[in-house]
């Protein structure tokens, strides 16, 4: 990968004849950054599909790329791109649905709106790719159909599909009123009965590490039961027999449900994986006595996920606050507290509350203010990115508490130049200040060079216009990557630069 000439693809003020001159010689990477430029014109978007064909992708998804820019025989990967986007032509598709490429027939199998014929073209496919692709993305009568088919692979993408119906869904669970299986992807290759070793080296072998089959093609079974467990559109009777299964893997996935009877929410908060727990835990179908059990559970992860619960009450979720690992974060239920419940959270003798409540960005600018002078660290330090505070507030914070809040202090949107080139001179440094510095939109030079002599800060400082162009230039030729392509994106880097790196045609 060229990194000069990557990070000028992306370069926002770079001069139109350049781009031309980087999608006459691009490669993939190149191609990649030039496809997601705002000033691509229509004729460039045209040329770089035609140097690249994989960048159809991004530009059909920007709108660069018509149908009448695309002929389908020659250029397949931008035909099935504009497919994907319901803006090709029936006709590619039906050229499509023979092509001998098995990967490209694949692909033509997860557009939207393909014509019958090719549906039903696809649906009897001699690659059971193919087939299973188009059951993942069929329509509710084709998912019907296919839930009836005699390979296994199939039916698993069926389960999968939120467009199949809930009866079709439930007849999965138990096989029921469905043809009997034939195949799977493992009986398919490997006499049964066979499990696949999970430390197979044999490198043209793709089977998932455990696949087995002894006839009732179980792993493929498995992870049918999985895939319905986790569709919405499945009835939640079919589902709810699933809480005592042996299988800790579907266990998981009914706990994560939010449309479970209490009942059999009661049966997995017991358990004997906490992975299950923690699933249940951050569930809104739990109730507020489940949730209070919950909260006394020390389970990994389990008292953490409950604090994402949207409906966990504030008196846990405080209490949940002092030692669950909750991370700077807004909560759901303090995103969603009532004013009344602000101003109790706010005057809560529990600094954990309050520093809950310092999460969030719409506060008024009376709640922010007592916030941002909490005796508390770890409240200041939740506060301390709310914009509207004034540059003498933050200056107290960092007076007030040093190392615990400087980065956070840094990452005030509305930070002044001049405060945050005192961050940078803060002693002792804190390295994740500098790299909030060096993306800040009001960093300056002086601040900028400083962040340049940090190994994590370097590469986001190459990449803010206010660093001197010189300096820009020096970089280019850093031992870097990350520095190299930064500096050579950076839109203050001098147009002479800029021709110099383009190679002539």
């Amino acid at each position: 990968m060229n990194d000069l000439l990557c990070g000028l693809a992306a370069n926002t003020a770079l001069p139109s004849e350049l781009v031309d001159r980087l999608i006459a010689v691009a490669d993939d990477d190149i191609a990649a950054d030039l496809a997601g430029r705002a000033d691509l014109s229509h004729a460039q978007a045209i040329a770089l599909v035609s140097r690249v064909e994989e960048s159809a992708g991004r530009l059909t998804y920007e709108g660069r790329l018509t149908a009448a820019d695309i002929d389908p025989a020659a250029q397949p990967h931008a035909a099935l791109a504009l497919l994907l986007e319901s803006a090709g032509r029936p006709e590619w598709a039906r050229l499509l649905a023979a092509d001998p490429l098995v990967e490209r027939r694949e692909k033509l199998a997860a557009c939207p709106g393909l014509p019958s014929d090719v549906v039903e073209s696809l649906a009897a496919d001699s690659d059971i790719r193919v087939v299973a692709e188009l059951a993942l993305f069929a329509t509710p009568d084709m998912a019907t159909r296919l839930a009836g088919h005699p390979h296994a692979e199939v039916r698993r993408a069926v389960a999968a599909n939120e467009a199949t119906p809930p009866t079709v869904l439930a007849a999965l669970t138990t096989g029921e009123e469905l043809p009997p299986i034939q195949r799977c992807l493992v009986c398919d290759r490997e006499e049964t009965p066979f499990a696949h070793d999970p430390q197979c080296a044999r490198l043209d072998c793709d089977l998932l590490p455990g696949a087995s089959c002894d006839g009732s093609h179980e792993s493929t079974l498995h992870a049918t039961h999985q895939a319905v467990l986790g569709n919405p559109a499945t009835p939640t009777e079919a589902v709810i027999g699933f809480a005592d299964h042996p299988s800790t893997l579907l266990r998981w996935a009914l706990a994560a449900r939010p449309d479970l009877p209490s009942e059999v929410c009661g049966r997995l908060a017991v358990d004997g994986i906490p992975g299950v727990r923690a699933d249940l835990a951050e569930n809104p179908a739990i109730d507020e006595a489940l949730i209070r059990v919950l909260a006394d559970d020390h389970g990994h992860d389990v008292r953490r996920r409950l604090a994402h619960n949207p409906h966990v009450p504030l008196d846990v979720l405080t209490g949940l606050a002092a030692d669950a690992r909750i991370g700077a974060t807004l909560l759901p239920r303090i995103a969603t507290a009532s004013p009344r419940e602000v101003e109790e959270l706010a005057k809560s003798p529990n600094p954990a509350a309050r520093m809950l409540l310092a999460q969030r960005r719409d506060l008024s600018a009376e709640t922010r203010d007592a916030l941002a002078a909490d005796p508390d660290a770890k409240v200041v330090k939740s506060i301390a990115g709310h914009p509207g505070l004034s540059e003498a507030q933050l200056r107290t914070m960092i007076d007030r508490h040093g190392v615990q809040v400087l980065a956070k202090v840094a990452a005030n949107p509305d930070a002044t130049p001049v405060l945050l080139e005192d961050v940078t001179r803060h002693r002792p440094p804190v390295q994740k200040a500098l790299r909030e510095v060096a993306r800040h939109r009001n960093a300056t030079a002086p601040a900028l060079l400083v962040c340049l002599a940090d190994r994590r800060a370097r590469p986001i400082a190459a990449g803010h216009p206010a660093l001197p162009p010189p300096v820009i230039v020096e970089l280019l030729a850093d031992t870097d990557w990350q520095v190299v392509q930064a500096a050579a994106a950076n839109s203050s880097l001098p147009p002479a630069a800029m021709w110099e790196l383009v190679p002539q045609l």
